[in-house]
């Protein structure tokens, strides 16, 4: 009587505290064998993936008093991997394989996409091993996954042995070798593929139409796109994602406003379409149109006004996130876009109390938040607290040199940015601009002429043409050092228009040297280039003073205040700017 209202009971949807009190009859009453329906039931009836339920279910699987269960083991292996749980279904497998349980075609299909979506070659392949000692090289669902395992790999050639194989195949199998060789990059082949499929499902379009936009070729990508018997969102979105990435962004915005039904993805893809192309208040008008603002759509508008140097409106942003009213918790994307944010404002207290909310919130510092912590502290001028971070890296990329040695550079440490550069190439890893704009400022600080002109000249021989921002920096260090003339004839030699910042760092360095000739070329230069700035007069009138030409000096000054000019304002951040 109680086993039969228990296997009634397990066949239907069940809550979690239901599961608990079947389970306690279950051992009461020594009905092991009902263990494995238990399992399943528990797996089917969860909506998402809880710890507690995965823990739960483990618990359960590791103290069974039966020992051929191999189905509970394979539901478990396929809850994980369905639920993007990969590591944790692998862990099981091998747990699995360990006791001596046969796997069944399931778990070794889970196991196999487990091991394809978090590229782990050594597992998968081992997996493929255990393939033909147990007999599953006819299964159509272990050699998909196998096809879609050496696809993901990029291994197209043992993907398409695979493939060459199947004694059967479904659109599943298809789909996963045309994925393969769009992913590879190689599109005559996936569209010879793509030409075989005997019949195509949505995916199979979605696929080709993404591949062609992804290559740039939206010609072709529309072309398939209206040939499309039938579209859904992701149809939709490949073409407005191909379109933004080509930068033909009033396309996309055509597709998007031509979309029978959005979705999130749609709006993401066009904020940050309209942020790459410096658009933020088009942005901000899609971000307000949303229904429903999820933790994405924030990361997305947050980062727009971060990328595009308005960094209080993302903190603003930010802090509205956190209101209780609308209470989504940040993720890692979010914070680097606000410690981004802070590093353009310059304050360091945003890094302390980014780095207590991250322990609040137990989430782990990865390299990508170091490094935007990095480039925090080297702004702020706290270079020991950078070197901290920058020593505890897994894995130091060309974006954290390039910070660090920037930061040097700023804060006049030249010795350690030089030694920062030396190391960096030991490292295989090659500069870019910004590096050199680094080395440049720190040769620039320490007064190092000879070696800032090797650093300069270097940048051509690796192939770098130099910014105009590179040339002021030069034209600083070369005027300080007093070599004026040579300063002047690097300026006429610029392959760009010099701008005010490079004439400026001249006028800066007559002014320091006492030279009028060369001061009152650089100060003409600089009110062409920038009329409304006092700054340049000051300076030609203070030129003037040091070798007494009193008149010309009071006719500046006086001019300047006639014309009722004004500096450039400064700007800082405001306190309640820091979330509390």
């Amino acid at each position: 009587m109680l086993v039969s209202k228990l296997t009634t009971l397990l066949s239907n949807k069940l809550a979690f505290n239901q599961a608990q009190q079947i389970h306690a009859h279950i051992l009461i009453n020594n009905l092991h064998h009902l263990e494995p329906l238990l399992v399943r039931q528990i797996l089917v009836s969860a909506c998402n993936y809880s710890r507690t339920i995965s823990q739960y279910v483990q618990q359960i699987l590791h103290h069974s008093r039966n020992p051929d269960d191999t189905f509970s083991w394979a539901c478990t292996i396929r809850f994980f991997s369905q639920h993007a749980q990969f590591k944790e279904a692998l862990a099981l497998y091998v747990r699995m394989h360990s006791l001596g349980l046969c796997p069944s075609t399931f778990a070794v299909s889970s196991a196999l996409k487990a091991s394809a979506r978090i590229v782990y070659r050594i597992g998968g392949v081992s997996i493929h091993a255990q393939v033909f000692k147990y007999g599953f090289c006819s299964g159509v669902y272990v050699e998909t996954a196998l096809v879609d395992l050496y696809s993901k790999l990029g291994d197209m050639v043992n993907a398409r042995k695979v493939f060459d194989e199947m004694g059967e195949r479904n659109v599943v199998s298809w789909n996963s070798i045309l994925s393969g060789y769009l992913k590879s990059g190689d599109l005559v082949v996936a569209k010879r593929v793509f030409d075989e499929i005997p019949r195509k499902d949505v995916i199979s379009w979605n696929s080709m139409v993404s591949g062609y936009a992804s290559a740039g070729d939206m010609e072709m990508a529309c072309c398939l796109f209206q040939q499309m018997p039938e579209r859904n969102s992701a149809s939709w979105n490949a073409m407005i994602g191909g379109y933004v990435d080509s930068g033909r962004i009033e396309l996309a915005r055509s597709y998007f406003d031509a979309m029978p039904q959005r979705n999130n993805v749609s709006w993401i893809t066009m904020i940050s379409g309209y942020s790459k192309c410096g658009d933020v208040e088009s942005a901000h008008k899609l971000f307000d149109q949303m229904d429903y603002k999820d933790l994405l759509s924030f990361n997305a508008i947050i980062a727009c006004y971060a990328q595009n140097s308005r960094p209080k409106e993302a903190l603003h942003l930010f802090n509205k996130m956190l209101e209780s009213y609308v209470n989504i918790e940040p993720d890692k994307m979010t914070l680097a876009s606000v410690i981004s944010a802070c590093s353009q404002l310059g304050d360091l207290r945003f890094g302390y109390w980014i780095e207590s909310y991250m322990n609040e919130l137990k989430i782990e510092m990865d390299d990508h938040l170091a490094t935007a912590l990095i480039d925090l502290y080297v702004k702020c001028g706290s270079i020991d607290k950078a070197y901290e971070l920058f020593r505890c890296l897994k894995r130091k990329d060309l974006v954290a040199y390039t910070a660090m040695i920037l930061g040097c550079g700023i804060n006049g440490r030249a010795v350690d940015a030089i030694k920062l550069f030396e190391e960096m190439l030991d490292a295989q890893i090659c500069p870019n601009l910004v590096t050199f704009t680094g080395l440049l400022t720190a040769y620039n600080h320490a007064g190092l002429v000879e070696e800032g002109y090797q650093c300069f000249n270097s940048m051509k021989e690796r192939g770098f043409m130099p910014s105009a921002d590179h040339y002021g920096i030069m034209v600083n260090l070369l005027g300080r050092a007093g070599r004026l003339e040579e300063a002047h004839e690097l300026i006429k030699s610029m392959p760009m228009q010099p701008h005010a910042g490079v004439w400026g760092a001249l006028l800066l360095a007559c002014n320091l040297h006492n030279n009028v000739e060369l001061g009152e070329i650089a100060a003409h230069h600089c009110f062409e280039v920038e009329p409304d700035t006092t700054g340049y007069c000051s300076l030609l009138a203070n030129i003037y003073a040091s070798v007494e030409r009193w008149d010309d000096a009071k006719r500046l000054r006086k001019a300047t205040k006639e014309m009722g000019l004004s500096k450039i304002p400064g700007c800082s951040w405001m306190e309640s700017s820091i979330p509390t």
